[in-house]
């Protein structure tokens, strides 16, 4: 019987608005501003999510470089009722390819606010072109009704799980800016997980 190892996902969700809400998240650490952790199975494989949600928040911007350099996957958050926050992934993704100097960096798009379709302005065909376009995939999500809010997640990791089967030039490491994780606890998580194999997605 094959070994299920434990793999640590560090997620950073980019974009128009927040996106995840702590009730969806097994512990939550209000000393850690917008993050998150929970835990979930993706094909059979046990995996621990650590997830900074920079999406909305203007501190981000002096941080971008380093949380792009420092990730491996990222989610592209819009939201269906604002055509200009569809606009502005354009130049996320290009930041993140410029940082990461990879075109194939896994990426998921995530039309938010997926509940207030009587508010659409963003078509799912326009959404669904630009997914196309970045060979990413594309989903319609509410973080209000957890609509589509697991899939995400799962979609990005699989992504990440199936470039580190396949690719040995993409490693995996667990560094995160240190003025969201204090040196403390980074060396008892590495303590607690140091058999599993840990990949970062930011």
């Amino acid at each position: 019987m094959a070994l299920s190892f434990s793999r640590e996902c560090h997620i950073v969700v980019l974009g128009a608005a927040q996106f995840v809400h702590n009730q969806w998240i097994e512990s939550y650490d209000p000393t850690i501003e917008d993050s998150y952790r929970t835990q979930v199975s993706v094909d059979g494989r046990q995996i621990v999510l650590e997830i900074l949600d920079t999406a909305g928040t203007e501190q981000f911007v002096a941080m971008r470089d380093l949380y792009m350099k420092t990730g491996q996957g990222f989610l592209l958050v819009f939201s269906i009722t604002s055509p200009s926050s569809l606009s502005e992934l354009t130049m996320l993704r290009d930041e993140i390819i410029r940082v990461k100097d990879d075109e194939n960096t896994p990426i998921v798009i995530v039309g938010n606010k997926a509940d207030l379709e009587d508010q659409r302005a963003v078509s799912r065909s326009k959404a669904f072109a630009l997914s196309q376009r970045w060979n990413a995939p594309y989903y319609e999500a509410s973080a209000r009704t957890r609509t589509n809010v697991d899939e995400v997640f799962i979609d990005l990791c699989r992504q990440m799980l199936r470039r580190e089967d396949t690719d040995p030039a993409f490693e995996v490491d667990d560094k995160m800016p240190s003025h969201h994780h204090s040196s403390s606890n980074r060396r008892v998580r590495r303590r607690r997980r140091e058999s599993g194999h840990r990949c970062v997605i930011l």
